[in-house]
């Protein structure tokens, strides 16, 4: 038997074409917006996965973007074969989607800390089944309305709920969604809402389904999965960061920017960003003491600093030793690393409270945007940013960059860059140093040896030559006046070799650290 669903009515004849929307179109309609909705989230969530544990975050979008479009291009095709029953179809596609797409992000955490090699097959394999699902939905939908509602009508309404889904989503995810409940959250959020349109379908549809109690029970048993994994989602967050950290973790948090994560072990604390390590507490005053003392003690009395990047305020702790400085201006795009750097008791420690100190001013802006619309200059400027690991950070080791840095800095002035590994990433260090004597300013390129990090480098940017400074304060922990010169030498394999210049135009610089660390 034939259901009536496949032989709709003409438009002219269907019976709601003239009459206005009834309230099972209504209902439908608002469905398209919650698929949407749901759809590009888990688009957007297997996106912001991607660039967190694979880098290059424009290369890992536009991949998950291309396939998932593509995605849905087959699924559209597929729905051609769905003739029968498409309430009872779209119902069944409905919990697949709320299920895979839900399930997505936790799914993914948990494949990066124990199956990291299955992690990419499995990021695209999922984003290949909830695409082609997502487009099977759209066509189902408007076949059924089309018993009661004009083609234009139809195609103007569903589009236009289907777009609005998508810009309430695309606005939600990084400005509300992520920072408050985190990704695994968001996705099992998501799939609820998936699984309670599917619900809300059989009621639409009781009439018309042949199995309805069957429907009713999926529906319940696709819920139950989602809102347990939700109650849970501490817990695998937690069973997921615990093995991939190794040591306990004591502070984590999702920010529209990043994941931060402090742990704590033997070793002390240790903070990572999107998974990569930025310090850790055994150590980590031989990478701050390498960045800050050799530029602030060569000018000798520096009074106005500024800090680009270090948000966690290790830096502003070195630099606040000189009795001579009178404010520093720390830029920090992330509002979360100052906030919790100077608000949590244990982290604000580490720092020796240099963010509470008043001589300190917080700015949580772009530093690249900071540089362009302030005119004020300074005697020292510390860059202490993440390596270039994708273009929206690569932007901020460009010759554009450097050549604002070089307005803001005073004549007498130096900029301290940190400047990833001169052994792992040579080209890459190398192209910094080449790209900041584009714009004009002499370098001095230095390297230390940090353990958790291994040999890494720095390089001095000013106008004037940089000059051994007489003395460095007292309290230091690995710098001293004899072997401070030793950091300005390099050894062969470390040793200057030929390199372009980075570009806002080219970003040579991203495919060259990417493909220097890869090797390693």
């Amino acid at each position: 038997m034939q259901s009536d669903l496949t032989s709709p009515a003409s438009p002219s004849e269907a019976p709601g074409a003239t009459a206005g929307p009834r309230p099972i179109e209504i209902a439908l309609l608002i469905s398209v917006f919650v698929v949407a909705a749901c759809g590009l989230l888990y688009e957007l969530a297997a996106g912001a996965l991607a660039s967190y544990v694979l880098g290059d975050s424009v290369l890992r979008f536009s991949t998950i973007i291309g396939t998932y479009l593509f995605a849905m291009g087959v699924g559209s095709w597929l729905s051609r074969y769905f003739e029968r029953q498409l309430p009872a179809h779209f119902l069944r596609i409905e919990l697949l989607v709320a299920l895979i797409g839900g399930l997505l992000p936790a799914t993914l955490f948990l494949a990066n800390a124990y199956t990291p090699g299955a992690f990419r097959f499995l990021l695209y394999g999922m984003v290949l089944m909830v695409g082609t699902l997502v487009g099977l939905e759209i066509p189902l939908v408007m076949r059924i309305l089309k018993r009661n509602v004009a083609l234009k009508d139809l195609v103007s309404q569903v589009l236009t709920f289907d777009y609005l889904g998508a810009l309430a989503v695309s606005m939600a995810f990084p400005l509300l969604l992520v920072p408050h409940l985190g990704l695994i959250r968001t996705g099992l959020l998501f799939g609820v809402m998936n699984a309670a349109v599917a619900l809300w379908a059989v009621w639409l549809f009781r009439h018309e389904l042949r199995r309805l109690k069957a429907h009713l029970a999926a529906c319940v048993m696709v819920l139950g999965i989602l809102l347990a994994a939700l109650a849970g989602a501490e817990q695998i967050t937690s069973v997921a960061e615990d093995k991939f950290y190794q040591d306990r973790i004591v502070f984590s948090t999702a920010s529209p920017y990043q994941r931060i994560v402090v742990t704590q072990g033997r070793a002390g604390h240790r903070l990572y960003l999107n998974g990569n390590l930025q310090f850790a507490q055994a150590d980590e005053y031989r990478y701050h003491e390498a960045l800050v003392h050799p530029a602030m003690a060569a000018h000798g009395a520096p009074k106005k600093v500024a800090v680009l990047g270090g948000g966690d305020g290790m830096a502003v702790r070195e630099i606040l030793k000189y009795p001579s400085v009178e404010s520093v201006t720390l830029v920090e795009l992330d509002p979360a690393m100052t906030k919790i750097f100077s608000e949590n008791p244990r982290l604000a420690q580490l720092n020796g409270h240099a963010l509470q100190n008043p001589k300190v001013k917080i700015v949580n802006t772009d530093a690249f945007g900071w540089l362009q619309e302030g005119s004020d200059t300074f005697d020292v400027i510390v860059v202490d940013f993440p390596d270039p690991t994708n273009f929206s950070i690569g932007k901020l080791y460009t010759n554009s960059f450097y050549a604002l840095l070089d307005k803001r800095l005073a004549a007498s002035g130096y900029a301290v860059v940190q400047t990833t590994s001169p052994l792992v990433a040579r080209k890459s260090y190398w192209t910094v140093a080449q790209t900041i004597e584009s714009i004009g300013l002499q370098t001095a390129p230095y390297h230390a040896h940090v353990p958790s990090f291994g040999e890494w480098g720095f390089i001095i940017a000013s106008r004037r030559p940089w000059r051994l400074p007489e003395a460095l304060p007292a309290d230091l922990r690995f710098l001293g006046a004899d072997t401070l010169p030793l950091l300005f030498d390099f050894p062969l394999d470390m040793a200057r070799v030929p390199a372009e210049v980075n570009r806002l135009s080219n970003q040579a610089l991203v495919h060259t650290y990417e493909r220097e660390w890869g090797k390693h």
